[in-house]
């Protein structure tokens, strides 16, 4: 019997909630996909997906598979609203987490202050025992002392328990049996180790990730019980899968346990919706840019690969070190320029735009809710790149008063007039961008333009062709339904989860067995994971990395080590492989002996995702999309007699020139002049340029 498959997957936004579903019925082929988006609902986050569901008219009872992405984690760190930490350490170390790293971004104030520790001296308690760098024990662990600090930790209203040791990613047995006597004298509190979480070396960046954990693992937990509570009462009888920072899915009850793992859970999940994009057009080298209301976001993918790593750090800028985060984490930066980004002007005339966001509430001017500030949108808006016929897909109607009101504002800081500071915040809004595409190419040793960009988001087709031309790159791809296009990422992902281990030793043919003895045993473990909730072993694909620096150097450069046994025989080759890594990013080589710092497997299972099928080229005329012209003020290339096109009506194989504006419900296009536009069999809109 051919039985109806739908998959759902909703994703929670600093400005919006979105949703993909893709219905498929096996006797028709194609999936038939719908979206919808609603405005986030903050602090009860959970009701905006459930608001987002039923707008999108999902009878969730006939749902297969639900996969969620939410900001709950982020927001907890940087609103503060986590919960009291104790935290229990080893003797000696009790200050680790306040002495922190010398890193100052802000070198030459002699005033810097580090950023406080999310556990206060007083709360940081120590245990008798002590682990050896090789995991051998030095000193017998004692508990003596542990109903003490307990009976402490309960009296001060600690409600999470974080237990970081010394050298425990290589010996956890400390931990374990610390943490099981604490369930035991204490049942109800949250306990977190540290080699649950991350199993590398640097005692600061994994004891700050295990507090971050437990500071948020209980809002988390309430969140995510809540949100299941909520979908099992409309009907669903699944398991939820919650999206996590390194490009896969999780069960919702791993999620709970760790969930600092879901602190980047949105933004992975629109870089692997590029990835398996590009792997479907045949780009294969990939910028993702993912401009929403609040962020851009931006990741390179190279051969179809997404990098992920550890050294991730939150509230890091120009002032502030900010916090380590010690889990695999997806390669990108994120700044503050989004819709929303207000525009501002300093104390020295200055045009700004972001970080500063006006949010869903009151959002910017345009919404007509009280907003004030001047934001990209508006000024998008006013330049006519938005229609304020058809804004917000026409579920608003624009506040072009209040709009006027705020740029003129702004234009009358600046000395002058409404347009040019309307085009002024375009631009400057265009060149943060800019600079953040830089951050993940040319600073990394990669040409921008040998790769396509991939630009989604509510506000992705906007700005992509400006920063294409502005970068070189030749073709920039606009996804069916962009502003939903993080949901439909994850609903390409697979289970996954991410193994790092510290294994330290020196890449030589003599060590080359012991490193595949490690890398064997640490495949096992990951099975191992899957096979105990009932996924089969031949559902399971790892994949290896290593990660290797020059002798005695501080930081590493991972590679991939392929399928094949680590022998002697292979060892000249990762070496020349990582030669040639770290040349391309550091632009030298050293005639230095190469070290093994660790080993990266990435673990995954397949969970029947579904296949996006090409359409053929339907050889439509484009003209029966064209809904009108408008006059559109391209900043750089001055103000022409734009075509509208209603993104809907599009169909594979339409070609057509620019200057147009491409519009949907959820995202607007802006193709500017001596563009050219195809529009591929998966329904994404291809720009090249005339160079």
């Amino acid at each position: 019997m051919n039985k109806k498959i739908t998959r759902v997957a909703t994703d929670v936004g600093g400005t919006f909630t979105d949703l993909v579903c893709f219905e498929m019925d096996p006797t028709q082929g194609q999936p038939r996909v719908r979206t919808a988006k609603t405005s986030t609902t903050p602090p009860e986050y959970e009701q905006g997906v459930l608001d987002v569901l039923a707008k999108g008219h999902v009878d969730l009872a006939e749902v297969d598979f639900l996969a969620h992405g939410t900001t709950i984690v982020i927001n907890a760190l940087t609103e503060r609203k986590g919960v009291k930490v104790g935290l229990i350490t080893t003797k000696g170390f009790r200050d680790t987490l306040e002495i922190a790293r010398g890193n100052r971004p802000d070198f030459f104030n002699l005033h810097y202050v580090k950023p406080p520790p999310f556990v206060p001296r007083f709360l940081r308690r120590e245990l008798p025992g002590r682990m050896s760098y090789r995991g051998e024990e030095m000193e017998p662990l004692d508990l003596a002392s542990l109903p003490a600090i307990l009976t402490d930790f309960k009296q001060e209203g600690v409600q999470a328990v974080a237990i970081c040791f010394l050298h425990s990613y290589v010996n956890v047995s400390h931990e374990t049996a610390t943490e099981r006597e604490v369930r035991q004298l204490w049942p109800q509190v949250p306990v977190v180790s540290s080699h649950a979480i991350a199993r590398e070396w640097r005692e600061y960046e994994r004891t700050n990730t295990t507090v971050l954990s437990a500071y948020v693992q209980p809002p988390a937990e309430r969140y995510l019980r809540r949100l299941k509570d909520g979908l099992e009462a409309r009907g669903f009888t699944g398991s939820p899968l919650v999206m996590q920072s390194n490009c896969g899915v999780d069960s919702l009850e791993s999620a709970a346990r760790t969930p600092i793992t879901m602190i980047e859970s949105g933004p992975s999940s629109g870089v692997w919706g590029a990835a398996e994009l590009g792997r479907l057009t045949g780009d294969m080298n990939v910028i993702a840019l993912d401009v929403g209301g609040t962020t851009a976001k931006c990741s390179l993918i190279e051969n179809g690969q997404v990098k992920i790593v550890t050294d991730y750090w939150i509230e890091r800028d120009k002032k502030s070190a900010g916090y380590p985060v010690m889990v695999p984490v997806v390669d990108l930066v994120e700044i503050g320029n989004g819709g929303g980004s207000i525009a501002w002007v300093d104390e020295f005339g200055k045009l700004h735009v972001g970080p500063q966001s006006a949010g869903a509430v009151p959002g910017p001017a345009s919404y007509g809710k009280g907003g004030y500030d001047a934001t990209t949108t508006d000024a998008n808006l006013w330049l006519g790149r938005i229609n304020r016929e058809y804004f917000c897909g026409g579920e608003v109607q624009a506040d072009m008063v209040a709009v006027e009101k705020a740029i003129t504002a702004v234009g009358q800081k600046l000395g002058i007039g409404i347009d040019e500071a309307a085009r002024g915040i375009v631009r400057i809004a265009n060149n943060n961008m800019v600079n953040a595409l830089k951050l993940v190419s040319l600073n990394r040793g990669f040409d921008p333009r040998d790769f396509t960009l991939i630009a989604f988001g509510g506000g992705g087709g906007m700005h992509a062709a400006a920063l294409a031309q502005e970068l070189g790159i030749n073709k920039v791809v606009i996804p069916s339904d962009a502003s939903v296009f993080s949901a439909w990422g994850m609903i390409m992902s697979d289970l996954r989860r991410d193994f790092i281990v510290t294994y330290l030793t020196d890449l030589t043919d003599e060590n080359a067995r012991d490193i595949e003895t490690v890398l064997q045993r640490t495949e096992a473990e990951a099975r191992h994971g899957f096979v105990q909730e009932g996924i089969a072993d031949d559902q399971v694909t790892c994949e290896r990395f290593g990660k290797f620096r020059y002798q005695n150097q501080e930081h590493t450069t991972e590679i991939p080590l392929g399928s094949e046994p680590i022998l002697p025989e292979r060892v000249d080759s990762i070496c020349e492989r990582f030669q040639a890594t770290y040349e391309r990013e550091y632009t030298y080589r050293l005639a230095a002996p190469i070290e093994m710092v660790g080993i990266h497997i990435k673990a995954t299972a397949k969970i029947g995702r579904m296949e996006m099928q090409k359409r053929e080229a339907m050889g439509g005329d484009p003209q029966s999309a064209v809904k009108g012209t408008r006059r559109v003020d391209y900043a750089l290339e001055g103000v022409h007699d734009a075509c509208l096109i209603d993104g809907t009506l599009l169909q594979p194989g339409m070609k057509f020139d620019g200057p147009c504006v491409i519009e949907d419900a959820g995202s607007t296009a802006v193709v500017h002049p001596q563009n050219k536009v195809n529009i591929d069999g998966y329904g994404n809109i291809v720009i090249t340029f005339e160079r």
